[in-house]
């Protein structure tokens, strides 16, 4: 399985909803094509950390900007996981609770944090030779990325899987309490203000629901070797 030619530092940008599959897909992605992978949502989730250890409320945006912007974030990719740092810290488990997750949901809301954040990921990824995943990448972070996907599932599978998830890494889930928090989340992400999740109209659309990583990576593989030659 041949990479994408080094020469070509593409700038792939994949997007969707919570649970759809985005974090392996794109993790796997970039271990193929031999790119650097950046989690979006890792940054809020680290933000969101921050603000819970502080007490600080989603609210107050007169607190919220000056942290964002004072955020030092890098990812260290481990074999086929990606270590998550905050200002040296490794925080790649602390910030996958479902406490985490309702707060990044909320603080994302705020037009100054997504101004700070969206500015770090432009500067990371600005080289090329990135696969960003999030849910604006390709819409507002890299409006001009050279490939654009969508990633998306039923919402039943994408309850399943974040149940499944969660339960793996031996946190103590209710069913009917992820399938809330996901359809609450999804409900955030596409009505809040700035910057809703929606599919771009150049994004490649892809149903994972019944597909395997593998097949889903494999179809983007192919799309993205076709846009080179084009």
């Amino acid at each position: 399985m041949a990479k994408i030619p080094k020469r070509e530092r593409l700038t792939i940008a994949i997007d969707g909803p919570s649970g759809a599959g985005k974090s392996t897909v794109s993790r796997s992605l970039a271990r193929r094509l031999g790119y650097i992978y950046i989690d979006t949502g890792a940054m809020y989730r680290s933000l969101a950390l921050r603000v819970q250890e502080r007490g600080i409320s989603p609210e107050d945006e007169l607190a919220l900007n000056p942290l964002a912007l004072s955020l030092h974030i890098h990812f260290v990719t481990e074999g086929e996981q990606t270590r998550v740092f905050c200002e040296r810290e490794d925080i790649t488990e602390a910030i996958r609770t479902p406490e985490i997750s309702r707060l990044a949901s909320s603080i994302s809301k705020q037009k100054g944090v997504r101004e700070a954040l969206v500015q770090m990921q432009r500067e990371m990824g600005k080289e090329g030779g990135v696969v960003l995943e999030g849910r604006d990448i390709g819409t507002v972070v890299f409006p001009d990325a050279d490939v654009k996907f969508y990633l998306d599932a039923e919402s039943n599978e994408r309850i399943r899987r974040r149940y499944d998830e969660m339960v793996e890494k031996g946190v103590k889930v209710d069913f009917k309490e992820t399938q809330e928090e996901l359809l609450q989340r999804d409900h955030n992400d596409t009505h809040r203000i700035h910057s809703p999740l929606k599919r771009g109209t150049d994004a490649v659309f892809i149903d994972s629901t019944h597909r395997s990583v593998e097949e889903v990576v494999e179809e983007m593989v192919r799309i993205i070797k076709e846009r080179i030659k084009s």
